[in-house]
């Protein structure tokens, strides 16, 4: 068992390393010293700050060492130098940055083989237990690919990323029901048990859950049009307050990097302008753009309880799944994970990782905007350090649930929560729209009824 964790380890730190490597290597050093955005930082900050994190968490916390390079932490602090910041700082050139990484990366690997991995996890305690500080930083550096291939998003010249068309939906896409049922009570959410879950999905925990529908798959690009051509964007009717006024403020009218051309709408992606895909999940909405499609729509955002329900119970077992397919670790055929596509998948893909309910690509395609803030669960603990959530718990932020086409499969599972301000729109953020169910007498929802895919997943009777 040890030696297989180990295996393990090794592979996704190396598989982390790897996607670095094609996004750092894939530019010149220009590109990788620029700031493309000040929400992001310049790559070449990344590249070093994932090796800062490795050292400082691995190589001094677990195996005692001394740091390498004892001035050089407070640059690669997140939180004593904002973004807008980075580029003024005395960083790393690109070439010592990936040689430092190179020889951090040398030594953890031996760490690694002589390191006690052997003892389970005592949450708050031990962090080399089910091999768990290995896995955060395995996870650590997997988020920050996502963050780099955002700053790939959004970068002007040249295009240097090119992925795989993801192909057709399936043959049943089509006769997918719009929503399905998610029936009432109890479930288990969030985790005690995941070795390498993060402290803000633990500890596991029951919530009650009145029924409720929930879109079979994510908004896509083609029902958003529609919310844009009813005038959507020009009625606050359908905007919270707050939502309105940075509507206005920011001059909304349409998901980041669309823009019109005639009769069709373009987007840019990764450097090339190509028409808009009606059929693919929509991407680079906000959370006030997501709340004013749902209320226009006649619905509205999930909460974050509901969205886990949807993606992990299992009524026939009455238990919570570690996936919405099951306890068996995400494949190609479940979900689109891992930046191997680039881009979402079509609406209705992936029906080998449907969760019970029967929804589809609630792992994978695009983050998923939700209606709760971001808190801590009953009993939370922060560790093994306060910054990387306490410090952001409070109604600032709102929680995205699923993970895109950028996450790596080893920072993605049912019980991940991510969590922004609902301004932000270049973060790879679609959503999927809910109602509360309204019973009939026999305690079944009204105006429901089974569809042909198998019992328990209703569509709406007008088709």
């Amino acid at each position: 068992m040890t030696e297989t964790l180990r295996e393990r380890i090794a592979a996704e730190l190396a598989g982390a390393r790897q996607r670095t490597s094609v996004l750092t290597e894939c530019v010149d050093e220009a590109d990788l010293t620029a700031q493309h955005s000040p929400l992001m930082s310049p790559l070449v900050w990344d590249l070093a700050h994932v090796a800062n994190q490795e050292e400082q968490w691995l190589l001094r916390e677990v195996g005692g060492r001394d740091p390498m390079h004892p001035d050089m932490d407070p640059l690669y602090d997140a939180f004593e130098h904002p973004r807008a910041e980075r580029p003024s700082l005395p960083l790393l050139p690109p070439a010592e940055a990936r040689a430092y990484g190179r020889e951090v990366r040398g030594r953890v690997l031996d760490l690694l083989e002589v390191a006690r991995l052997d003892e389970p996890l005592s949450f708050g305690s031990r962090l080399t237990g089910g091999g768990f500080a290995f896995g955060m930083i395995a996870q650590h550096e997997a988020q920050h690919d996502e963050t780099m291939l955002i700053t790939h998003q959004i970068r002007k010249g040249h295009p240097v990323l090119t992925g795989p068309d993801p192909g057709p939906a399936p043959a049943d896409a089509s006769r997918l029901p719009r929503e399905v049922l998610v029936p009432g009570g109890p479930f288990t959410m969030g985790t005690s048990a995941e070795p390498w879950a993060l402290d803000n999905e633990r500890p596991a925990h029951t919530v009650h859950v009145p029924s409720f529908l929930i879109d079979t798959t994510p908004v896509t690009c083609g029902a958003y049009a529609g919310f844009i051509a009813d005038g959507g964007y020009d009625d606050p009717r359908w905007w919270t307050e707050a939502g309105w006024q940075h509507r206005k403020r920011a001059g909304l009218s349409a998901p980041l990097y669309w823009r019109r051309d005639g009769a069709q709408w373009l987007r840019t992606v990764f450097g090339r302008t190509q028409p808009v895909r009606p059929e693919e999940p929509v991407l680079h909405v906000c959370w006030y753009e997501a709340d004013a499609y749902a209320r226009w729509a006649g619905r509205r955002l999930p909460t974050e309880a509901e969205w886990e329900k949807a993606a992990r119970f299992d009524p026939a077992t009455g238990t919570s799944r570690r996936y919405p397919w099951g306890n068996d670790e995400p494949e190609p055929r479940h979900a689109n994970l891992g930046q191997a596509l680039l881009r979402p998948a079509p609406a209705g893909s992936y029906p080998e990782g449907a969760a019970p309910c029967g929804a589809r690509q609630l792992l994978g395609d695009v983050w998923e905007w939700t209606s709760s803030d971001f808190l801590p669960y009953p009993g939370f603990t922060a560790w093994p350090y306060r910054e990387y959530s306490e410090a952001f718990f409070g109604p600032e932020y709102k929680v995205l649930r699923g993970g895109s086409f950028a996450v790596s499969p080893v920072a993605c599972r049912a019980t991940f929560r991510n969590w922004d301000y609902p301004i932000r729109r270049q973060i790879f953020a679609g959503f999927r729209t809910a109602r509360s169910a309204v019973l009939s007498r026999r305690g079944d929802p009204a105006g429901l009824v089974a569809c042909g895919g198998g019992p328990g997943v209703p569509r709406p009777e007008s088709g």
